[in-house]
Formats: structure tokens, sequence, C-alpha cells
């Protein structure tokens, strides 16, 4: 199979990496002048949990493209939420009718989320995968598991294809039923997450405070009712995360479900992106509502965007 990554970041490097060794061709598209920047290799230095838990370490050779074109089996797409509109504009109008896999995070309802896309063309799914790239140098992981929408009417032959695309390189796919709420439900956790995030100064940092995850745990009891008002139904996670108390919510995560030495930790400590966005759309969203949010709100007084965060959602 033929795959084109919109983009090459950390999830699109390291999946591209895994299909590579299982006999597939890809390419990355990547914004002009990009081409150039990143040049024609990679560092690898990644955790590899399909089958035990193996570490990789080489300098991976990738093919880069500055202009899109249709000639593919399939398109990936995992970028910055806030790069999506862009993305699916360009798309649009490139793309033809190559089937799409929208491997994302999602605030919108999905249909919005990538018009001017056609929905038939167009199936939702999520990583199960994590970490950073900087200087040209990325330190990450993939789990075996990643999630995948159930086929929609019209979306059967899409679905099947990228089906056959993961478990040809040994993945294993959890099926879900209702992508829009799952995706909801996982933003409104990013949210939660990030707005510790900001108070603490980066990701890493996150892991060095043994109370982080007591206050995430009350971060999303805030949110719930925004999630509530968009008619979203409370999933697992969420109800753990909110139901739970947050001192024991706290050693949950701290020495569990992130324990020193397990690649959800990893996912975070290498993850040297920026947050604040997911936050600043559940904020917005919160204010249309009337519902106030002042855990989250008070989040962003630690940075400097505070007043121009605060002006465009007011």
């Amino acid at each position: 199979m033929r795959i084109l990554f919109f983009g090459r970041g950390v999830i699109s490097t390291q999946y591209a990496w895994a299909f590579e060794k299982a006999g597939h061709t890809v390419e990355f598209y990547v914004r002009k002048g990009r081409k150039e920047t990143f040049g024609s290799n990679i560092e690898l230095e990644m955790w590899d949990a399909r089958r035990g838990k193996q570490l990789i370490k080489e300098i991976w050779n990738v093919k880069l493209h500055e202009e899109l074109s249709p000639n593919y089996d399939l398109i990936i797409v995992s970028v910055n939420t806030e790069q999506l509109p862009e993305a699916a504009q360009l798309l649009s109008t490139v793309a033809g009718t190559t089937p799409v896999l929208l491997f994302n995070n999602v605030w919108q309802d999905l249909k919005s989320s990538i018009s001017p896309l056609s929905m038939n063309n167009v199936v939702f799914g999520f990583p199960g995968a994590g970490g950073g790239i900087a200087d040209n140098r990325l330190r990450g992981g993939f789990l075996k598991m990643l999630f995948l929408e159930k086929p929609r009417a019209g979306t059967e032959h899409i679905n099947n294809k990228v089906k056959e695309l993961f478990e040809s390189a040994h993945f294993k796919i959890s099926w879900v039923k209702d992508m829009q709420n799952w995706l909801w439900n996982h933003f409104a956790m990013n949210a939660a997450m990030e707005t510790e995030v900001l108070r603490r100064g980066s990701f890493p940092a996150l892991m060095n405070h043994s109370d982080s995850f007591a206050n995430v745990g009350k971060n999303m009891r805030e949110i719930v009712p925004v999630l509530k008002a968009r008619g979203a139904k409370m999933d697992m996670i969420s109800l753990l995360l909110t139901k739970i108390p947050p001192a024991l919510l706290g050693a949950l995560f701290n020495k569990v479900i992130f324990a020193k030495g397990g690649l959800p930790r990893l996912f975070i400590e290498y993850n040297n992106s920026k947050a604040g966005f997911a936050v600043l759309e559940v904020v917005r969203e919160a204010k249309k509502s009337g519902i106030p949010l002042p855990r989250l709100t008070a989040a962003f007084k630690n940075i400097e965007l505070h007043k121009a965060i605060e002006k465009s959602i007011s």
C-alpha cells in the first residue's frame, strides 16, 4: 500500500516507520520550506510495544514532499488540533477521492471538523502513541492498541483498508461505536491535563509533582457541565477522573497508570509540545453556555499569552 502522511510529526513518523517495516511505501507531506529544514532523515529513539517492549534506535531515511497529489491508497492526517481546518481545506482541493484516516483529537462535531471534505471519504481514529521531536530527534513510542470508529454507512471500504493496513503491521484495533462521543470525552480529558501542564510549565514537569493528577481530576469535574451541555455522555475515563476522590486518583495515576518505567509515563515525559489549545477551546465553549470554569481560566494567568487568550474568548 502507498501511504501519505500529512505532516511529519511524532505520531505520523512512528506509524510510518512501522508501516514501512511491514512492507508498505510511506511518504510525508510537509509545508513549504520544511523539506530543507527537516532533511532526508530523522533520529529515532522510540519504544515499540507491539511484541513486548523493544527500544528502536536508528537514523531513518524519509521521503518528504511539499506538494500534494492524489496518487496514494490512503492519506493519514495527524496534526495539531488547531491545524485541522487548514489541512481539511487543502486536502479537499488536491486529494481527489483518496480515502483519509483522521488520526486526530477533535472538539467540533465530526462533520464540521473536516469540512469541506466528505464524511463518506473519511474515517476517524486515534493513536496509541506519544512523545516529542526536538532537534530532528524523536523520542517516544507506540502501543499495540489503537482506536478506530466502527464503519458508518458508506465508509465500510475505507475501514477495511485501514484495518488491513494496521493488522499487517501487527497492531490491534479497539473499535469505537460512537467516535463523536469518544473524542469529546478525550478532548475534555486533554483540557483537564493541559490545565495542570500550564500550571506546572511543561508536560514533563507534570510528572514531578505528586498532586498533579489529583488536580487533573478536579479540572475534569469542572469540565463535566460543558460536556453535558453539548450532549456528550460520560465515558469510562471521564467517570474515573470525576468519581474517584482526588487523593486516591492521584495515587492511582502516579503508581499504576503512569508508573515509572511504563510507556504512558514516557510519552508524557518526552512530550515537548505547547499546551493550552484544548483548554482554550473548552473555555470558549463554556462561555457560550454561561458555565464558569475558574480552574481552567486561572491556569492562563501564569503564561505570557494570558491577555491575548482572554481577548480571544471575550
